[in-house]
């Protein structure tokens, strides 16, 4: 099991926009995350959320290139979280471990790059097909056979093109990106099993601090992490094999506890 842990150096991340816009805070940050158990860091240079504003390219690169190179040579795993296709071909000739599209890649023009590189994709699901989340209706009883459809349809669209389908990692999206209805991210978190029955791919859950988790317990993102580790440790024990996470530490520490009383004497 990977961790994710999520660096946005970005103005308007709901739960910490700002914080780490500047270079060397995002450094820091990052580095500290990897020594409390992240095993790869998630760069997010412009964020995806219903509230967030529109950023250019070539700004999300400046600020990607800002720590990309550093975070590089002292060889910690990276992933870029970008829908941006100019973003992601920058990303791929940085050479980055991963990359992270909230649409799961869906410009057929990335493809000839997404063949000629070795990154690891992670496919997302959204209910939208383009730009950020919209805060969008979707009936709980339809969500699951929505997300399996994509899914259906984009592991073909990207295998048919070349790409190798043991480079693909599923992410059926959590939060806004599966509409307001709270129930929905439930019904998928309860599902997981399925998904990777059906596809047999690594896959990839992101609720950190989420507002389905937020309006579950009643809480603000900066105190929703004991519902977040709750979410993710139980997202671990229905199959996921990776968490992308603010906190590394704490699930790392949740799961080693969990591993512990498991074993029998």
């Amino acid at each position: 099991m990977k961790i994710f842990g999520i660096l946005n150096i970005t103005t308007d991340s709901f739960s910490d926009g700002g914080n780490y816009l500047n270079a060397g805070a995002a450094l820091f940050h990052a580095q500290a995350m990897a020594q409390s158990g992240a095993d790869v860091i998630d760069i997010g240079a412009a964020s995806s959320n219903p509230d967030s504003q529109a950023v250019a390219p070539d700004v999300e690169i400046a600020r990607l290139a800002a720590v990309v190179p550093d975070l590089k040579s002292k060889g910690l795993p990276l992933s870029i979280d970008s829908f941006s296709t100019d973003v992601q071909r920058w990303a791929l000739g940085q050479g980055v471990d991963y990359l992270n599209d909230i649409h799961g890649f869906a410009d057929a023009a990335l493809y000839p790059d997404l063949v000629a590189s070795n990154a690891k994709l992670i496919v997302m699901h959204m209910v939208q097909e383009r730009g950020v989340a919209v805060r969008t209706e979707v009936p709980p009883a339809e969500i699951f056979d929505r997300v399996c459809a994509f899914f259906d349809t984009r592991i073909a669209t990207l295998t048919d093109a070349g790409i190798a389908r043991d480079r693909l990692i599923l992410d059926p999206g959590m939060g806004q990106f599966l509409g307001t209805d709270p129930e929905n991210s439930l019904i998928l978190l309860r599902r997981l099993p399925e998904l990777k029955a059906r596809y047999g791919l690594p896959l990839l859950v992101s609720v950190s601090r989420k507002g389905f988790l937020r309006k579950l317990v009643n809480r603000p993102a900066l105190e929703a992490g004991p519902a977040s580790l709750a979410a993710e440790l139980f997202a671990e024990a229905q199959g996921a094999d990776h968490i992308r996470t603010h906190a590394p530490g704490a699930l790392r520490d949740g799961l080693k506890v969990l591993k512990e009383i498991g074993k029998s004497r």
